[in-house]
C-alpha cells in the first residue's frame, strides 16, 4: 500500500521534533537576518554597476523587539507607459494569446496558464489605455513591498514545515535539509527577482500588475510547494523492527 494511502499516526517523538525544529529555525533566521540583508545589498550594489539599470539602493529601517533590521530594496523612478510602449505590449500579448490556440494538446495546462498571464497582462492594458494618470501605486512601494514580503516569507517557513512535514516520519536530518534548502534557496532567489523586475520596471509602470500577480509572492510560494513535493518523495524512515 502507497504511504498516501496508509493511516497517519502523529506519534509523541514526530511532535517533539517539529517543535525542536521550528524553534532552531526560527532562531537561527532571527540571528543571521541582519548578515542576510547586508548580503542582499551587495547583491544590490553590484546589480547596480554592472546592469542597465537607472536605480538607487535604499533601506527600510524596521524593529521587532529588540531587533533592528535594515532591509534594502531599490528605488525606480515610476514612468506611465508611452504610447510605442503600449501598442508593442498590446501587439505581443494578442499575438501569444492566438497562438496558445495552435499548441497540441499534450499543451494544455501551458495554455491555460500562458492565457491567465495574458489576461493579467491585458487588463492592466485597458486600464493604462483608459486611466494612465490613475494608477495609484509607484515602483518604490512595490519594490520595498517585494523584499518585505520576501522576508515575512521566509520567516514562516519553519512554521509551514513544522505543520506540514515535520509531522511525517522522515527522519531528523532530511527535515533540517529540507528546511535549510528551501529557506537559503529563497534567500539568495530573491535580490535577483527584485533586479530582474527593477529593470522590467524601469521601462514602465505597465508591467507592475503582472509582476505583483504572477513574478511576485505566487512565485515564491510556488518555489516552497516545488522543493516541499521534492521532500514529500522521499521514502520514509525504516520502522524498528519489533523486539522479542
Amino acid at each position: 500500500m502507497h504511504r498516501a494511502l496508509t493511516h497517519f499516526r502523529l506519534g509523541p517523538m514526530n511532535v517533539v521534533t517539529s517543535v525542536s525544529l521550528f524553534l532552531f529555525f526560527s532562531w537561527v533566521w532571527v540571528t543571521f537576518l541582519p548578515w542576510v540583508c547586508r548580503l542582499w545589498s551587495s547583491v544590490f550594489t553590484l546589480g547596480l554597476q554592472n546592469l542597465p539599470l537607472q536605480a538607487r539602493l535604499d533601506t527600510a529601517e524596521h524593529r521587532i523587539g529588540l531587533l533592528r533590521l535594515e532591509i534594502p530594496y531599490l528605488r525606480v523612478e515610476p514612468v506611465l507607459p508611452t504610447l510605442t510602449i503600449w501598442a508593442l505590449t498590446c501587439a505581443a500579448t494578442l499575438l501569444l494569446f492566438v497562438a496558445t490556440f495552435f499548441f497540441t494538446r499534450k499543451l494544455v495546462p501551458i495554455v491555460y496558464l500562458l492565457r491567465g498571464v495574458l489576461l493579467v497582462q491585458a487588463s492592466a492594458l485597458i486600464f493604462f489605455a483608459l486611466f494612465p494618470a490613475g494608477f495609484p501605486h509607484t515602483p518604490d512601494s512595490y519594490m520595498e513591498a517585494l523584499v518585505n514580503s520576501g522576508v515575512g516569507l521566509i520567516s514562516v517557513v519553519p512554521l509551514l514545515f513544522g505543520f506540514t512535514y515535520y509531522i511525517f516520519d522522515f527522519g531528523l536530518w532530511r527535515k533540517a535539509l529540507l528546511t535549510a534548502l528551501t529557506m537559503v534557496h529563497l534567500s539568495l532567489f530573491l535580490p535577483f527577482q527584485a533586479l530582474l523586475q527593477a529593470l522590467v520596471l524601469q521601462k514602465s509602470v505597465l508591467f507592475m500588475p503582472l509582476l505583483y500577480i504572477v513574478f511576485g509572492m505566487p512565485l515564491d510560494v510556488m518555489l516552497i510547494i516545488a522543493v516541499y513535493s521534492w521532500g514529500m518523495t522521499w521514502s520514509f524512515r525504516p520502522a524498528p523492527l519489533p523486539s522479542r
